[in-house]
């Protein structure tokens, strides 16, 4: 069930260079069905900025009803929503999209989350639930540099985890491309910009590959088709919307 809800804003720091850690009360927290949902966030009580912002769901706890959203401060919404403190109410929609389907891998196997920056947060739940069930888990996360750098040590509890950077500054320089490479796995997923997303979709054909797609949205509910992207199967001329029929695809299922 979706629910608007005003939610106490419990802390806020910054985690990275423009990236923040916010942690909210809210009771929507007990809907949430699986790693990788989101909520629409409105930023203010006028209408300026009008739509609501789409921030993923880091992670969450059903039994203190809290949640974690991690954000990039990057247009005037986020900017607002930097200001927020503690003991604030902020007006969130949600749980909102499908999620990561953790039952596609099984107790024993190997899976593979690979994040590229903003979209390196709604993979820490995933990895908390895969090794809860039993689940070996490597991570391998993409930043542009060292400043941005975050949840390093957060990941590394769950498992092997390997940190890329474009221009070399910290862990190993070049992209996640470039490690996926050297390591053995059974099933990968993976939320990051559309050209990492098309690289790996491409290169592992034969793999259980599901992508978690970045993209600009009105209503998040899917009604207002603003953000709607080409079927897959060539013989279906309809689309996807990523706000309800994802975020998260198979991949194929979508064109990228």
């Amino acid at each position: 069930m979706i629910r608007k809800e005003l939610c106490k804003i419990l802390s806020q720091k910054e985690i990275a260079a423009n990236i923040y850690e916010l942690r909210v009360k809210a009771t929507l927290v007990d809907d949430i069905r699986a790693p990788g949902q989101f909520v629409h966030v409105r930023v203010t009580n006028g209408i300026d900025p009008l739509l609501r912002r789409p921030i993923s769901i880091s992670a969450y706890n059903q039994q203190t009803e809290q949640m974690t959203l991690i954000y990039r401060k990057e247009g005037r919404g986020t900017s607002l929503m930097v200001q927020l403190e503690p003991g604030m109410e902020l007006d969130i929609l949600g749980p909102l999209g499908n999620g990561f389907p953790i039952e596609e891998v099984s107790v024993g196997e190997t899976a593979l989350l690979v994040g590229g920056g903003i979209g390196v947060p709604p993979l820490y739940e995933l990895s908390k639930q895969l090794v809860a069930k039993g689940v070996n888990v490597i991570h391998i996360l993409g930043f542009q540099t060292k400043s941005a750098v975050f949840y390093e040590k957060e990941f590394s509890k769950n498992g092997l985890t390997f940190i890329t950077t474009a221009d070399g500054t910290y862990g190993r320089k070049g992209f996640v491309t470039d490690v996926i490479k050297e390591v053995s796995f059974d099933c990968l997923y993976t939320c990051g910009p559309t050209p990492m997303l098309r690289a790996i979709e491409q290169g592992f054909p034969d793999k259980r590959v599901f992508l978690s797609l970045e993209e600009r949205m009105a209503c998040g509910v899917g009604a207002c088709f603003a953000c709607v992207c080409q079927s897959g199967d060539a013989a279906d001329t309809s689309y996807k919307k990523v706000c309800s029929d994802g975020p998260v695809f198979r991949a194929g299922e979508v064109v990228l």
